[in-house]
């Protein structure tokens, strides 16, 4: 029998609570990943496990992980069971094309979707190292997307209640493909999504949040 490794019992505990939505205690020695590439593999085996593929890939600060199909959740929508929420202002790109591994031309996109990325993490605390936040998915919780629109030609000004901020969405989506190319690439039709595009969101006392997109709109979704 292979022997496990700390990817594979790593992944075990992460499928474990993300089937029951019950909260992970911090991982033993033996499990806990010790480098960024080991916890992108307890991530992608933990989905394995559960039976679920991924749809595309996310980013967030510097990390990246598996997009999934059902956290996906359209504009208004309420946002349910993400522990430790944080919400900032994101992108979602569908691919035109694939990404091969070992290209590095720009991603060709068919749509982009203004988005509402809300972290979060299936851990009681959640981790501050990155192989860990790599094996908790990135970080990922549900994405709130608004309807789709051409790819933007210019930067996107992204305004929130902190303030406007103008993001290079076209380098933003070359750092997205980039790390999807290093981990095997995606086919035609996945999904980019690049979250953490403003600082994070405070709800208002109803728990709602929104963003403001310039051309591409807003987008608006409540957490409880």
């Amino acid at each position: 029998m292979p022997r496990r490794t700390r990817a594979d019992r790593a992944a075990g505990w992460l499928a474990e609570a993300i089937a029951t939505g019950s909260p992970l205690a911090p991982l033993s020695a033996d499990a806990a990943p010790r480098s960024r590439a080991e916890g992108e593999r307890a991530a992608l085996l933990a989905l394995a496990e559960l039976g679920l593929a991924p749809c595309g890939l996310r980013t967030l600060g510097g990390l990246a992980g598996p997009m999934v199909g059902g956290r996906l959740l359209p504009d208004g929508a309420s946002v349910l069971g993400v522990r430790h929420p944080v919400a900032t202002a994101a992108l979602v790109a569908v691919l035109a094309e694939p990404l091969e591994e070992g290209e590095t031309a720009p991603p060709v996109l068919s749509a982009v979707h203004p988005a509402l990325d809300v972290a979060g993490s299936r851990f009681t605390t959640a981790p501050a190292a990155a192989a860990l936040r790599a094996a908790d998915l990135a970080g990922l919780g549900m994405v709130v997307a608004g309807p789709a629109a051409p790819p933007p030609a210019d930067g996107v000004m992204i305004e929130t209640a902190a303030g406007a901020r103008r993001t290079d969405a076209s380098s933003a989506f070359l750092a997205a493909a980039a790390a999807a190319r290093r981990l095997g690439g995606l086919p035609a039709g996945a999904l980019l999504v690049v979250a953490g595009l403003s600082e994070p969101i405070a709800p208002d006392a109803d728990g709602r949040i929104s963003a403001g997109f310039g051309a591409l709109g807003r987008v608006g979704a409540q957490i409880l």
